[in-house]
């Protein structure tokens, strides 16, 4: 019988002294309280390890039941009596174990579990976890940050609830681990505390930095890809309450203000692998911006911030983390921080200076790229929306360079057809005296119309491809040709017409007639070869950036052909108009003249 053998090596190792005790000992007593567990003689095990004379061998020996303790946890059903002796071993072995073993088997235990069971066997073992740390004296830190590291790790893995539904349903339990972590670091931030408050000059940094170290990677994960808007019919959002305490750990170690403003550069660990040093930069730069998206957005922590910065000086420390998640695809999180960051703003109270930071030039352009790319079309709809409130901050001059770069950076028609009519939005103010404006007006202007009145590839630039764009610029032309007189010429668009004449006028009437051709020729081509064929349902394939689209019937391709066709006549008739004011101007001038 499984206990009868257990008690015979209890008394065998009762005679001997701690430091006789053997290998051969250690295995015995592993094994046979394994039979008591596994046959259900758990009560009988617990009378084993609560009686005063076996207390220096549990010291000894209890750890090695962690693992078979653990299995027969889980095989019980909760309401099965066994299952509560069980758990009462587990106390009672984290009461009386050597904790740096118990510490070792523990660990172990949580490293070699199955990512069906991480969470339940994490939140099994915490709190004996917790015992243990509290009672180490050498190491503790370390011991602390080996253990949330440890939980953290094997915590990653698994898939962050999202939707309502997977929140409340939790099936692996992520949402209740997480927040019962944080309840298992309580302790040890209140230490850090008790020990900041006894001493301004709090030296001991050890268990501070390893808590701050649990805090960046729970900022990474799950937080990060975590659905943090209040959900109807969820009173504790788990998430929520699991970011809040985070910000609160932050707060009490003093490193929530310090976090926001600093970048930390010189805190990372220094790798001898640049790869590994690489992933940790990353790792460190995704933690701060979800920290930045916590404050800003969701509002956590935000009664503790300091209300005395600008904010031009909150966006300017902000576009760091926005940038970063631009280009880590958080979209969601990053267009929700910009329009945060960017609504504090008075329109045109941006200084033209702040495009001297690189952020201030990459985070437009990877938004268009979103605007452009992203295969979701809420996102880039909004991405739009947050460029447009961008442009609107910035002062004349800042508006200026920033329509500069995009005209040369975007490469997409429809981008540049839309900086384009914000060109002419901002000239418009200028003539209609709303502001003082010399930047587009003038020198300045002329030179910023030598990007926008031009053919890319002159004549043989892909009109279709590029009508957004050379429609706006017409209507822009058109513009200003109506409210701009000769003689004012405030706008020098009457200067540099010969100019304009030559790179984008006549340019566009050589690339019309080509491309008209061309279009009516292949129209042509498809009729006939629609009437040679059995059925007008004749298809072919079509190839686009590689990728095979659906097939088109002749009807289809003639369609296509037809609205290009409707498109160049649109273009051509804009042009007509523009050319028809000029020539009408230049006949006024003349007339008054003679």
């Amino acid at each position: 019988m499984a206990v009868d053998e257990l008690q015979a090596i209890i008394q065998r190792c009762q005679i001997l002294e701690e430091s006789d005790f053997k290998g051969e000992d250690f295995n015995l007593f592993q094994v046979a309280g394994q039979k008591c567990l596994e046959d259900g003689y758990a009560a009988q095990l617990l009378e084993v390890i609560q009686n005063e004379k076996n207390k220096v061998i549990i010291k000894n020996m209890g750890w090695n039941l962690i693992c078979p303790l653990v299995r027969c946890i889980f095989t019980y059903k909760q309401e099965d009596d066994k299952r509560e002796y069980c758990l009462k071993i587990l106390h009672q072995l984290a009461q009386l174990c050597n904790p740096k073993e118990l510490f070792l088997g523990l660990l172990e235990q949580i490293e070699q579990t199955s990512a069906e069971q991480v969470c339940q066997t994490v939140m099994l073992l915490l709190q004996p976890l917790q015992t243990v740390l509290l009672k180490l004296q050498n190491k503790k830190a370390y011991s602390v940050g080996l253990s949330l590291a440890m939980i953290m790790n094997q915590l990653t893995p698994l898939p962050v609830p999202y939707t309502k539904q997977q929140i409340q349903e939790d099936k692996l339990g992520l949402c209740q681990c997480c927040n019962a972590v944080v309840g298992f670091a309580k302790p040890f931030v209140n230490e850090v505390v008790k020990n900041m408050e006894k001493s301004s000059e709090y030296n001991d940094m050890e268990l501070k930095e390893e808590l701050l170290k649990f805090c960046m990677k729970s900022l990474k994960y799950p937080l990060l890809t975590a659905q943090l808007e209040q959900l109807e019919g969820i009173e504790e959002h788990p998430f929520r309450h699991f970011a809040i305490e985070i910000i609160n750990i932050l707060w009490d170690i003093r490193e929530l203000i310090p976090l926001v403003f600093s970048h930390r550069k010189g805190k990372s660990p220094r790798w001898e692998n640049q790869e590994f040093a690489d992933i940790e930069q990353k790792n460190s730069a995704d933690s701060l911006a979800c920290l930045s998206y916590l404050m800003f957005v969701q509002h956590f922590g935000i009664d503790c911030f300091p209300m005395v910065f600008s904010p031009s000086y909150l966006l300017q420390c902000n576009m760091t983390h926005i940038e970063v998640l631009l280009k880590s695809f958080f979209l969601s999180f990053l267009q929700d921080l910009f329009e945060s960051c960017l609504l504090r703003m008075e329109d045109n109270s941006l200084l033209h200076q702040y495009l001297e930071f690189r952020d201030f030039i990459n985070v437009p352009q990877d938004l268009v790229k979103v605007m452009t790319l992203c295969p979701i079309e809420h996102l880039r709809k909004k991405s739009l929306n947050i460029l447009q409130l961008f442009i609107d901050k910035f002062d004349a001059e800042g508006k200026y360079t920033l329509f500069r770069c995009l005209l040369k950076t975007s490469n997409h028609a429809g981008v540049e057809g839309y900086i384009i009519k914000n060109i002419k939005d901002q000239i418009h103010l200028s003539l209609m005296k709303a502001c003082d404006n010399i930047w587009f007006t003038g020198h300045h202007l002329i030179s910023l119309l030598d990007l926008v009145l031009l053919l890319p590839e002159g004549a043989e630039t892909d009109l279709l491809q590029n009508s957004d764009r050379i429609m706006a610029s017409l209507n822009l032309l058109r513009y200003l040709v109506i409210k701009d007189s000769e003689s004012n010429n405030q706008t020098g668009v009457w200067t540099t017409l010969a100019k304009i004449e030559q790179n984008f006028l006549k340019p566009l009437h050589v690339g019309l007639n080509m491309s008209k051709a061309h279009y009516e020729a292949e129209i042509k081509n498809k009729k006939e070869n629609r009437r040679e064929a059995h059925s007008s349902n004749t298809v072919c394939s079509v190839t686009v950036s590689g990728e095979k689209m659906p097939a088109m019937t002749t009807e289809m391709q003639l369609q296509v052909l037809h609205s290009a066709l409707f498109t160049f006549d649109l273009i051509e008739s804009v042009l007509a108009r523009v050319e028809e004011l000029i020539e009408v101007k230049i006949k006024a001038v003349m007339d008054e003249n003679s």
